[in-house]
């Protein structure tokens, strides 16, 4: 005869054995029970982007396929077809509400739903199902036309509403490409990789006093975002080349890239910078 506590230790494993196939159903079950519940919660406070998030998803259509079920079918059919012509209605009115809070503040807007631009380097994109929109790779917990024109404006102010000299700014360029060719004994003309140099840039940026004592609040913010706007606003003043004639050229690639403005509005990986001298 076992010894009394492997004989437990048996019976323990037997039941375990035995109830676990019934626990699985039982978790199952519940679970298909709190969608139908999460489903009527949705319906009786008409949250129909909720509903038709949901009414498409795996978990709907395993317990339509459920034959203990099977009933949920029809009205699942029924309020998915109510919910998702809400959504559409709501996507338009959206999408005619936002394009005419942006005409009134004098932003153009391009729409191509669920993406919007409005100016050059001001990109979002809508998600209903989280009912957040994305700008600029910023989250905004809202789909309200109200607050993502708010949002919008407030980068619109940071990356176009500071003063900007054209002229200034790619002399500003040069001068920092050719300190990087002569700190590293480069040769004239040589690309420099495009996140190195950003980084130069933004030191030679820096007020003094940073350098005396380099505590964050002393620290001048450039983000990538205002670097590639204040290229893509020097490309369309027509300025020319530099105060002493060089000329910018932008490299296109993936190593050492950064997200930027092209010549053409477009963002494009760029992978290096370099001047070149055009005068005679």
């Amino acid at each position: 005869m076992p010894e009394p506590n492997e004989f437990l230790e048996d019976i323990q494993e037997d039941l375990k054995q035995i109830v676990q196939p019934f626990q699985r159903d039982l978790n199952q079950k519940q679970k298909k029970a709190d969608f139908i519940q999460l489903c009527i919660r949705c319906a009786g406070r008409d949250d129909f982007l909720r509903l038709d998030e949901l009414l498409r998803s795996k978990p709907a259509e395993d317990i339509v396929q459920d034959e203990t079920l099977a009933s949920c079918g029809p009205v699942f059919e029924s309020l998915g077809g109510y919910a998702h012509e809400k959504v559409e209605q709501y996507r338009m009115d959206l999408i005619e509400d936002l394009t005419q809070k942006c005409r009134e503040a004098e932003l153009p807007i391009e729409m191509d739903f669920p993406r919007f631009t409005v100016l050059k380097g001001i990109d979002g994109e809508i998600d209903f199902s989280s009912r957040t929109t994305m700008i600029n790779k910023k989250v905004l917990k809202s789909i309200d036309p109200r607050r993502i024109l708010t949002a919008v404006l407030r980068l619109k102010k940071q990356l176009y509403d500071k003063p900007y000299d054209p002229l200034q700014f790619i002399d500003a360029l040069c001068k920092v490409y050719l300190e990087i060719l002569a700190q590293e004994n480069l040769p004239a003309g040589r690309p420099v990789p495009m996140q190195t140099f950003y980084l130069a840039y933004v030191i030679s940026l820096q007020p003094k006093s940073f350098f005396q004592n380099m505590d964050k609040g002393k620290f001048r913010g450039y983000s990538q975002d205002q670097f590639s706007v204040d290229l893509w606003r020097y490309f369309e003043s027509d300025t020319g080349g530099t105060s002493d004639g060089y000329e910018l050229q932008l490299t296109p690639g993936r190593n050492k890239a950064l997200w930027l403005l092209d010549p053409e509005g477009e963002l494009r990986q760029i992978t290096a910078i370099s001047f070149h001298e055009t005068r005679e």
